[in-house]
């Protein structure tokens, strides 16, 4: 089981990431594990412990606090998928633990920039870490992601992927063409991401999307 993660959003560590072992120590301090160049953060401002599956979060006494999502942190608390940790209002983190299935929609979309492929819904665009796709995706290929992206770790059935693809004419709708879609969405994907497979194949039970951090 791989370990969680710690990835920077904003400010100057934008994008970094720190895989937690034991222990990771925040502040300005050169000596921290988490260096973060920012006056408004104490030298020593707040610990994440990791102890078998559990991880804890702590503020180490600082002067600007810390924040778990938007809640000043005034005891030890246990850190859950998707936490998103605020140090003195200067530097963003999100958590991810590391058996995560949770769909992205349910992180803040301000954080997508940290993962592989990022999906914009309301624009209908795809970008591969950090690149946009174009051209864009076609509607039935479109279609096929958004469904897979939303339900990200989780299995689909291939009768729901036909049905969000093609909707009400899914009669003649055959095995093949089916096939031949998910592999040209693949292929434009690893046009952007060659080494990373992002649709994985679930035999006799459908497609599992995955997108892990960059």
């Amino acid at each position: 089981m791989e370990d969680p993660v710690l990835i920077a959003n904003n400010s100057s560590l934008d994008g970094q990431q720190w895989v937690i072992t034991d222990t990771l120590v925040i502040g300005r301090d050169a000596s921290c594990d988490v260096v973060i160049p920012d006056r408004q953060v104490s030298r020593r401002h707040a610990r994440i412990t990791k102890s078998g599956a559990i991880v804890m979060l702590e503020d180490l006494g600082s002067k600007n606090g810390t924040y778990l999502n938007g809640q000043p942190l005034t005891e030890p608390r246990q850190l859950v998928e998707a936490d998103e940790i605020t140090v003195a209002f200067t530097q963003n983190f999100l958590f991810l633990s590391s058996d995560a299935t949770m769909p992205l929609s349910g992180i803040p979309p301000e954080l997508m920039s940290a993962f592989r492929l990022r999906l914009d819904e309301s624009s209908k665009r795809v970008w591969v870490r950090g690149v946009e796709l174009d051209p864009p995706l076609s509607t039935q290929q479109y279609n096929l992601l958004a469904l897979l992206y939303q339900k990200t770790g989780e299995v689909v059935s291939r009768e729901d992927l036909i049905n969000a693809v093609w909707e009400e004419d899914t009669r003649w709708v055959t095995e093949q063409a089916f096939d031949a879609l998910v592999r040209r969405l693949r292929d434009r994907l690893a046009q952007l991401d060659s080494d990373y497979d992002y649709i994985v194949t679930v035999r006799g039970h459908g497609l599992r999307f995955q997108n892990d951090p960059h």
